[in-house]
């Protein structure tokens, strides 16, 4: 019992993040997509870029395989290519989240014991989500943030606006 919750728990705090990112990216236009705030960062499209290729590589035969594939180049994950539109960057992200669901939606409460390896280090099944789910969550918040920047007056809150919890 308290393995299917922990389970449908990982899936829901998934969600929860792309549904964030989701919901902030829709309030930024395309140049915002791939603006940079300075020389050294990256914009939201490189950002999602790196997101999308690592559930990719972390997620596909996440049971049988180690979680670093080795037709995977993270560098370029950084990198703007040429024809790279908003379009094609999302449907890398849809098709990540995707790969992830279907993963986390296929384990049973009995592969949470199980060990994968990411990096040819090993994790239980439950280290290695909570390790993406960490990751995930910090590339999420960047996203926001950066969102929040480029939306200005106009952003639309995520969650409970300020001076407005009532207390």
């Amino acid at each position: 019992m308290i393995k299917q919750h922990i389970l449908d728990d990982f899936l829901f705090q998934l969600r929860k993040l792309k549904s964030q990112a989701d919901k902030a990216m829709a309030q930024v236009d395309e140049a915002q997509f791939f603006a940079l705030i300075d020389e050294d960062s990256n914009s939201i499209a490189l950002i999602v870029k790196h997101v999308a290729g690592n559930m990719r590589s972390r997620w596909t035969d996440f049971l049988t395989t180690d979680g670093e594939k080795p037709d995977r180049h993270r560098d370029t994950e950084f990198e703007r290519g040429s024809g790279e539109t908003r379009e094609t960057i999302l449907a890398r992200w849809e098709a990540g989240w995707n790969v992830l669901f279907g993963a986390i939606t296929s384990l049973t409460p009995a592969d949470l014991g199980k060990t994968v390896t990411i990096r040819n280090e090993p994790h239980t099944v439950v280290q290695a989500i909570n390790r993406q789910l960490s990751h995930y969550s910090a590339h999420v918040g960047q996203i926001v943030l950066l969102a929040k920047h480029f939306a200005g007056p106009n952003w639309k809150t995520l969650s409970i606006p300020k001076r407005k919890t009532g207390g």
